[in-house]
C-alpha cells in the first residue's frame, strides 16, 4: 500500500513547503483541481526539483466528449506525472480513446477510472444514478477493466469487491482516508488504515490529517509505519 499526500493547501508556497519537509520519504503527491488551476505545470516541475523520485498523481478527473478527453490525456502524458484519472461514467468510447491515444507514449502514466466519488452516500448517489453504490461501483470497475485502464478510484469499502470482480493486480486508489479516526469533513465513506489494509487498497490518499497536523512529518512517519 502506497501513501499519496494531497497537496490541497491555499498557496503554491505552502504546498512546496510541505513537500520539502517530506522530501526524503518514498511517497506519492496528489496535485488536484485547485493547485493545478492556480499553479499549472509550475507546481509539477517544482515538486520534481525537490525530489525527482517523487511520484505525482494529477487528479483532474477528466470528463468530456471522447475526442476532447483523448486530446487532454495526450497533453497530460507529456507532463512529468506518473498517474492521472478520468471518469468511468464518461463511457466506454471515451475510456478506450484515452488508452489508445497514450498507448504508444514512452513510460506512459497510469490511468485510473473514477467510480463513485467518496462524497456520495447511498441516498445522494441513488438520486443521480438510480442504483446503489455497491452495484454501480463494480459495474463501473468492470467497464474500466475491459477498457484496459490500470485501476479505479473508489472507497476502501469497494476495493476488495472490485478486485474480486476483475483481478488482484487491478489497482485501487482510495481518497477520504482518516488514518487515526479523524473527522470525515465533506467525505461520506471514510475509512481508517486498518479498513484500507483489509480491503487490499493499493494507494491511500490523505490530505487534511497530514497538512493540518502540528507536525506533518511525524504524522507521515506514523502512517508509513502502520502501512
Amino acid at each position: 500500500m502506497k501513501l499519496c499526500i494531497a497537496l490541497d493547501l491555499p498557496t503554491l508556497e505552502e504546498n512546496i513547503s510541505l513537500a520539502k519537509s517530506l522530501k526524503d520519504f518514498d511517497i506519492w503527491l496528489k496535485v488536484g483541481f485547485r493547485s493545478f488551476i492556480r499553479d499549472g505545470k509550475k507546481i509539477i516541475s517544482e515538486l520534481k526539483e525537490i525530489n525527482p523520485k517523487f511520484k505525482i498523481f494529477l487528479d483532474l478527473k477528466l470528463y468530456d466528449i471522447p475526442n476532447t478527453m483523448a486530446d487532454a490525456a495526450s497533453e497530460i502524458s507529456e507532463l512529468e506525472i506518473d498517474m492521472f484519472n478520468i471518469h468511468i461514467s464518461s463511457g466506454v468510447q471515451a475510456m478506450k480513446g484515452v488508452m489508445q491515444r497514450i498507448s504508444n507514449k514512452k513510460d506512459r502514466p497510469l490511468v485510473l477510472g473514477v467510480s463513485v466519488l467518496t462524497s456520495f452516500d447511498n441516498k445522494c448517489f441513488k438520486e443521480i444514478y438510480s442504483s446503489t453504490i455497491d452495484k454501480k461501483s463494480i459495474l463501473f470497475a468492470k467497464k474500466a477493466y475491459e477498457c484496459k485502464l490500470d485501476g479505479v478510484v473508489c472507497s476502501a469499502y469497494e476495493s476488495k469487491i472490485i478486485k474480486d470482480g476483475t483481478k488482484p493486480s487491478f489497482l485501487t486508489l482510495t481518497p477520504g482516508i482518516r488514518p487515526f479516526g479523524e473527522d470525515g469533513n465533506d467525505q461520506k465513506r471514510v475509512a481508517n488504515l486498518d479498513i484500507a489494509k483489509e480491503n487490499s487498497v493499493d494507494f491511500i490518499v490523505i490530505g487534511r490529517p497530514i497538512y493540518q497536523s502540528s507536525d506533518p512529518r511525524y504524522t507521515v512517519q506514523k502512517i508509513l509505519k502502520r502501512i
